[in-house]
């Protein structure tokens, strides 16, 4: 076992008997030191959300299409999905490189691919350059996002986890109303600077980023299942603060409470090829993990992303409002969206994850099909133009339903439904099916609306209206609930399928009896049944 050590105005101290007030970092401890480890994982998902919107104002910049040949819409589409081609590599790069390089470093080395990726965008002059910096940025893209809030929920108390992986989606939709305002400011200009700077901006979130992360702690998680058990223990005093020390109770168990659930996940985590094959054992396993697999793509197939990346294009095409016009709505959209995004922060435990869902899915399917009727009368000569206005005002609407409802939900529900043993597997092929749905609706949506008109819009109010009955049906509620409770619920009916029948999968609330049987220090499910043969 290694020591670790820091050196502090030229003293070596020993990291076993400092207490907060001594340890590295500037000096900052406990609330301080998250605030920083905060700022640096959503300035991630901040940029992220810029790198979602900013494309949506320069495929309609004219300089833009000069430079790059004026690209057919088949071509537009591929030009913007490619990046969710590098994002989905990244992730899995991430994931199967990151837990031996580290949180931090993994961290790192997505920045600098990504800042490459930024700076060959900037310069491109042609269609094959641009393909290949998107394919970059998309990878140092892909590398953040899988990390950030891994390591965000490893350095953070846990009763603010939750709070915080939703903070960082509303941060990301900051970063995708700042790239609309961004591109609808630079249109006033002339020449290539009109594109070329807002893509540079991405810039500023790498300075940012290399400007903390190095002085950020490690996740003592990681320290600690790598063997590095002084280093980790540093960690937890350091984040603890109130100048607790290596000896205190509550560090102490935080350790105890880690090296136990890596020693679970080890002992019970199953293959790929378990997985393949079924030999997963008794806790529903399987049917979790597409659970949380199935969110993560019905995140994408209620259309956030025909809109999010090509909002201009949208309003400009299918609803016939002047470039200038059509870029104003969507950043006037873009804080809309923001404000009401922070609404879905204060109902997610209150109304629950299911009910969030499927109110998101039957509002988002009302607007599309509002969208499409409206949408279907521009033409006339009378009235078009109010049905165009029509069909702009459900467009906003719609982005009020999915801030709400669908934003946060399908990022936390993997993590809570899947079993210790199955959480990190969960959370790779979740970011994985959320990438490469991700890049089919943005490959088609310029053809579709090019080909289509408003019949495109009719698939994402089916998509909308087939999600409803599909979480009533099967999806178990996982606020208020610990994750014992889960493997609970499966391991006492091995073949739920239909939760709506089961009152304690669907209640907001956290079962009573398992509220008693905590109190009365029942042993956990973990330990007491086996969940995981």
């Amino acid at each position: 076992m290694s020591s670790y050590r820091y050196t502090i105005l030229d003293e070596n101290i020993d990291a076993s008997t400092m207490t907060s007030e001594k340890v590295a970092y500037f000096g900052m401890t406990g609330t301080q030191l998250n605030v920083w480890v905060t700022v640096a994982c959503t300035t991630a998902m901040t940029l992220f959300g810029y790198d979602q919107g900013v494309f949506g104002g320069i495929i309609v910049t004219q300089d833009f299409l000069d430079t790059m040949g004026n690209p057919n819409s088949n071509l537009q589409g591929t030009i913007v999905s490619l990046y969710d081609v590098g994002c989905f590599f990244g992730a899995i790069a991430a994931f199967a490189f990151g837990e031996q390089l580290g949180r931090k470093k993994t961290f790192l080395v997505g920045v600098t691919i990504m800042s490459i990726g930024a700076v060959l965008q900037t310069c491109a002059f042609s269609v094959a350059q641009m393909i290949v910096a998107r394919l970059i940025t998309g990878l140092g893209n892909g590398i953040n996002t899988a990390t950030a809030p891994v390591w965000q929920s490893e350095t953070s108390k846990p009763a603010w986890r939750g709070k915080l992986v939703v903070f960082e989606m509303i941060m990301n939709i900051a970063g995708f109303s700042l790239s609309n305002w961004m591109t609808y400011g630079f249109s006033f200009t002339q020449g290539s600077i009109s594109w070329r700077f807002p893509i540079a901006f991405q810039l500023v979130f790498s300075f940012i980023l290399f400007s903390t992360v190095p002085w950020l702690p490690e996740s003592p998680r990681w320290l600690l299942a790598h063997g590095f058990e002084d280093e980790g223990v540093s960690v937890l005093v350091a984040l603890e603060g109130d100048l607790a020390t290596a000896q205190d109770e509550a560090i102490v168990k935080q350790k105890d409470q880690i090296l136990d659930a890596i020693r679970i996940e080890r002992e019970t985590a199953p293959s790929w090829k378990d997985i393949l094959h079924g030999n997963t054992g008794n806790t529903g396993m399987i049917r979790r993990l597409l659970l949380g697999v199935g969110t993560q793509l019905m995140q994408q197939l209620v259309g956030i992303n025909v809109t999010s990346y090509y909002l201009p294009l949208v309003l400009q095409n299918s609803v016939g409002l002047s470039n200038n016009l059509s870029r104003l709505l969507s950043a006037v959209n873009s804080v809309s969206y923001l404000a009401f995004s922070f609404c879905g922060l204060l109902l997610i435990e209150k109304a629950g994850r299911r009910k969030l869902m499927m109110w998101g899915a039957a509002g988002q399917f009302v607007c599309y099909v509002l969208i499409c009727g409206l949408l279907s009368q521009t033409n006339d000569p009378e009235n078009g133009s109010t049905f165009g206005i029509g069909a702009t005002v459900f467009f906003f609407l719609y982005y009020v339903f999915f801030g709400i409802c669908w934003q946060g939900v399908p990022w936390l529900y993997p993590a809570e439904i899947n079993s210790l043993s199955m959480r990190t597997k969960g959370a790779a092929l979740g970011t994985a099916a959320n990438w490469l749905s991700n890049y089919i609706v943005v490959q088609i949506t310029p053809r579709g609306i090019a080909s289509l008109g408003w019949h495109f819009y009719i698939i994402w109010a089916f998509f909308n209206a087939l999600f409803v009955p599909l979480i009533w049906l099967f999806y178990p509620e996982t606020a208020n609930r610990h994750l014992e409770d889960i493997d609970r619920l499966y391991y006492e009916d091995e073949s739920m399928v239909f939760v709506f029948k089961n009152k304690e999968a669907i209640q907001v609330e956290r079962p009573q009896r398992f509220i008693d049987a905590e109190k009365e220090h029942t042993p956990s499910p973990r330990t007491n049944f086996p969940l995981e043969s």
